[in-house]
């Protein structure tokens, strides 16, 4: 008799292998988020495992703020061009300029521009379903989402409005106009996604590693200094050699200070971190609801 051990990082594969292939089968006109991310970056690969050799049967879409770090979109754009996939960008600057996003005044951060942007692209397209990478692990309110986020006619997130999944059965029957989202990682924690880069050996943007960068305290957080954010009269800029965790607005993108070269160093820190990903977010950190009021108007 055989028997077959699989790891927790197996595990977890083929548990999102298993959904993309239901949402490629279920849905016509699926699309998969991809910002150069971490999580997208596992996504994709994912992707690779499930549909290879054929094609990706969805796109690749970024939702682009235009306050985003280079490295990372030189990262996006090259990986979208290695493996052959269509990438589909629509900016926050398009959105406002057509009127389909409104700035407040006085508001540096656009991630919160991306909510409308992103449900004017996915009525443009007519997708009716993005593949995200948001893990229940992030965050309070994703904690409570499903694998198959249901969102009305008007990309809204009701979360007692959700569909259960026993037996990881998955219910994608929607009507015109609504949509879901699919979050094929949401299962997996920050470790997880550490350990399959590195298992992978999967290259990742340089700013996940540490490099030398100006950088301001604020809110007990070093954020990166950039013509995003003004300076204050009694701010102190330093040099340090940092990285960042999670990678948002770089007007709102906390970094760490960090020797970390290797993703083995990275696992190292995580495991002995007493601060959660998100916790070096500042647009997150203003409010315990600012996620959640984000993602019942529609937001990732």
């Amino acid at each position: 008799m055989i028997s077959y051990y699989l790891s927790n990082l197996d595990t977890l594969e083929s548990e999102s292998i298993h959904i993309m292939r239901e949402v490629a089968a279920e849905f016509e006109r699926p699309v998969l988020l991809f910002s150069g991310g971490k999580d997208s970056i596992c996504m994709l690969r994912l992707a690779e495992k499930a549909f290879r050799p054929s094609g990706f049967p969805f796109p690749l879409m970024h939702i682009d703020t235009g306050h985003n770090f280079p490295e990372l979109i030189d990262f996006r754009d090259r990986r979208a061009a290695e493996l052959k996939a269509k990438l589909i960008v629509r900016t926050v600057e398009d959105a406002l300029a057509k009127g389909i996003a409104v700035q407040t005044p006085g508001e540096t951060s656009r991630n919160r521009l991306q909510t409308p942007t992103l449900l004017a692209a996915m009525e443009e397209f007519k997708f009716d379903c993005a593949i995200g990478g948001a893990r229940r692990d992030e965050e309070k309110s994703r904690a409570k989402e499903r694998i198959l986020s249901f969102r009305d006619a008007f990309g809204q997130w009701d979360p007692k409005n959700q569909r259960p999944e026993l037996w990881s059965i998955y219910n994608a029957r929607i009507n015109p106009g609504e949509h879901m989202r699919a979050f094929p990682l949401s299962n997996w924690t920050e470790m997880d996604v550490w350990r399959y880069i590195d298992r992978e050996n999967l290259e990742i943007p340089s700013i996940y590693f540490r490099h030398p960068r100006e950088v301001v305290r604020r809110d007990g957080q070093w954020l990166p200094v950039s013509d995003l954010l003004p300076l204050r009269p009694n701010d102190e800029v330093r040099n340090l050699n940092v990285r960042v965790r999670t990678i948002g607005d770089i007007s709102c993108t906390g970094c760490i200070e960090s020797e970390a070269t290797t993703v083995t160093d990275i696992i190292t820190e995580i495991a002995a971190a007493r601060v959660t990903e998100r916790g070096s977010r500042a647009d997150d950190r203003r409010s315990e609801a600012a996620m959640e009021d984000r993602k019942r108007e529609g937001y990732f």
